[in-house]
């Protein structure tokens, strides 16, 4: 008999536990399910961004700004994504939607997602915790220090400085907030957007350009949701950063496939991007940990 590791035949189910049940076996074959859509036909590109509509739309890039890492003005494809997320936010409002689970398309789910995100959100409810945003997938940028735990609410932080929007909760209040911000005359990336909103980006000067600054965010611990690619990965596409300038459709941006040693660089946070005081104790533990955010 004879195993072959390169091509994908099928799943073998990891056995049940002593104590688990039959509907997490359920929920494991569920969660097998979901993992297999990942590998799926390419999507076709949508229509890209011209001049004539970030005109109509009276958008303009925040005076400034600059990509951390490449020193480059915001692009078409980040404007595009910040939309995306905005006519969410304005949906939300429009609908008068309590709270709202917010997913992007690329992301991986962690195992018992759903029960893990139900038990989280009871947990909230339970502790009465005003929320207005919830991250539950992300890159944690700041990592100098632990985030602060949520008393009374376990696998929770209070969200500091993060990339990404790969998942999220927002509330009726937190999309208000958001859309009241008026973000298209001054506008960032949206994970830069974000932390400005909460008031925890560590660039001062852009903070400036937006008065109110008080959402309530928080983050789940440890993340329940993450990329299916990583920079640098075979099949790894992004459509933020492979554009062009936001203001000169001529000038494309290539920065982050050229550029792969970032992926080395957010490596190197790995193992400090945890918020210990958040998780329980590792006796109460049953699964196994699944891949860290970089």
């Amino acid at each position: 008999m004879f195993i072959c590791n390169h091509e994908h035949y099928g799943f073998l189910p990891m056995p049940l536990k002593s104590h688990q049940t039959l509907q997490e076996e359920t929920e494991n074959f569920v969660h097998t399910l979901i993992e297999a859509m990942i590998d799926r036909p390419p999507i076709e590109p949508s229509q890209a961004l011209n001049t004539s509509q970030l005109k109509a739309l009276s958008i303009d890039m925040l005076p400034g700004y600059r990509d951390p890492y490449s020193s480059r003005p915001l692009t078409r494809g980040e404007i595009g994504c910040f939309l995306s997320h905005y006519y969410i936010w304005k949906e939300v409002v429009n609908r008068e939607l309590e709270k709202t689970l917010v997913i992007e398309d690329d992301v991986r789910f962690e195992h018992q997602f759903k029960r893990k995100l139900m038990k989280l959100m009871d947990d909230i409810e339970q502790a009465q915790l005003d929320w207005e945003l919830i991250y539950i997938g992300r890159k944690r940028m700041q990592v100098q220090e632990p985030e602060k735990a949520v008393p009374n609410v376990m696998n929770l932080v209070e969200a500091d400085y993060s990339y990404w929007t790969l998942g999220y909760a927002i509330s009726f209040q937190g999309a208000q907030k958001l859309i009241g911000a008026e973000p298209f005359s001054k506008m960032l990336p949206v994970d830069e957007f974000l932390p400005v909103m909460y008031n925890k980006h560590p660039v001062a000067k852009y903070m400036e350009y937006y008065q109110s600054r008080d959402l309530k965010a928080f983050s789940a611990e440890p993340l329940l949701v993450y990329p299916t690619h990583y920079t640098g990965q075979p099949g790894y596409l992004s459509d933020t950063e492979t554009s062009t300038i936001w203001d000169n459709e001529t000038v494309s941006t290539d920065w982050d496939r050229t550029h792969s040693w970032k992926s080395r660089q957010q490596g190197k946070i790995h193992s400090d991007a945890q918020n210990k005081d958040a998780l329980p104790s590792q006796s109460s533990l049953n699964a196994p940990s699944s891949r860290d955010e970089l």
